[in-house]
């Protein structure tokens, strides 16, 4: 007997207990669909009337996973009391128990991002002060993408190892772990080291989510902290993408290290004539004119002296970097109108001076209107004289 004939033998002498089995288990299922809605129409509810935070993230981040770990569950507490074969009975409870592991390793990372989420409302980067927030959110946001990693590689390995196929290479697998994982190494020594960089970047921080760096000339905040690179978002919004291990390996300039506060500066240049105290007057109503001005450093100083110009230094406070340099563009620009309005000669200008000693001081200036003299007439003929001409006689 062929096996398609046993098979058609066993479904005539047993379909009445499948059908029974198959209608539980699908009853099991519905029932667990209603218990999921029933239990998500209370969190909504409870959300909206107390506005928890933890109920609105599980509602959503949990929406598809509980689609799947209900049912599962349900299957697996009927399972044992259906009146099957236990070759069926065995294929079922396998197949249930591999979805079972991956909900489980699903609903690990579903509660990973509602604690996520929970820090995000506890501790907000969009407020002034907020260099904590900014440090708890860095180390979590390396960790989250660890663990997340971690736990999906731990779930792919338990359910292999429920196949029975794979048990048996367990020995020799575990032989060649050290042959293998050197060639693995040695092949992916950049994303290695990218990971270690990630992990010390998280616990050292020497940059945080939302810090003002200089990466390279180029200046801008950081965006997101990812298991592999590094997004920088940069000034006219363009993004620069660093590798972790970079970080490491060269260095590069933090403005909000370990505050947010900045003194900005700025240069003007001026001609010497014009009186300091006026202008460092001028400066302190220009910072308390505009609320960029944090209201602590206010100096104006003379920082250097060249051959035609002095250089003046203003240095103010601000409570963040895109304050400071508003600030510093804002100083710029009425201090040049000031200067204009108060000093017109006070800009840089260039001075020269004539040596009366010299032949070229000596020689007698030219008269006006003999500069370049027209001539008229054939080469060698005495030019006729021009009308009006003081130095020759009318004809």
């Amino acid at each position: 007997m062929s096996f398609f004939d046993s098979l058609v033998n066993f479904f005539q002498r047993n379909w009445h207990w499948m059908m029974w089995s198959a209608i539980i288990l699908l009853g099991s299922i519905v029932l667990s669909l209603i218990a999921r809605a029933i239990v998500f129409w209370a969190l909504r509810r409870f959300t909206r009337r107390h506005g928890k935070l933890i109920g609105h993230s599980l509602v959503t981040h949990g929406q598809t996973p509980t689609y799947w770990i209900f049912p599962l569950l349900a299957c697996l507490i009927v399972l044992p009391g259906l009146p099957l074969h236990h070759t069926a009975m065995n294929v079922l409870e396998h197949v249930a128990g591999v979805g079972l592991i991956a909900a489980t390793a699903w609903l690990v990372i579903l509660f990973i991002e509602v604690i996520s989420d929970v820090l995000a409302g506890r501790y907000r980067i969009d407020v002034a002060d907020n260099l904590t927030a900014r440090r708890v959110q860095t180390q979590f946001q390396m960790l989250h993408r660890i663990v997340v990693i971690l736990v999906i590689f731990v779930a792919i390995a338990i359910c292999l190892m429920t196949f029975h196929s794979i048990q048996r290479f367990g020995d020799s697998i575990l032989a060649s772990a050290g042959v293998a994982s050197l060639v693995v190494g040695l092949a992916m020594k950049g994303t290695l080291e990218n990971l270690v960089a990630g992990i010390q970047i998280a616990f050292t921080q020497p940059f945080r989510i939302e810090d003002a760096v200089v990466i390279e000339g180029n200046w801008g905040w950081i965006e997101d902290i990812g298991t592999m690179y590094v997004t920088v978002r940069i000034w006219d919004l363009t993004r620069l993408v660093v590798p972790l291990s970079w970080f490491l390996e060269n260095s590069f300039q933090n403005w909000t290290r370990t505050s947010a506060e900045l003194l900005g500066h700025c240069y003007i240049y001026v001609d010497y004539t014009v009186p300091v105290e006026p202008l460092r007057q001028e400066l302190k109503r220009i910072c308390e004119s505009t609320k960029l001005w944090m209201g602590k450093v206010c100096v104006l100083q003379v920082s250097d002296l060249f051959q035609n110009v002095m250089q003046l230094r203003a240095l103010m406070d601000a409570r963040n970097s895109g304050d400071a340099w508003d600030l510093r563009c804002y100083v710029r620009e009425h201090l040049i109108e000031f200067i204009q309005k108060n000093y017109p000669g006070g800009l840089p200008r260039y001075r020269g001076e004539l040596d009366m000693n010299s032949p070229e001081g000596k020689r007698e200036p030219e008269t006006p209107g003999l500069l370049n003299p027209p001539t008229h007439g054939r080469q060698g003929q005495e030019a006729a004289p021009l009308p009006g001409d003081p130095l020759r006689p009318a004809a």
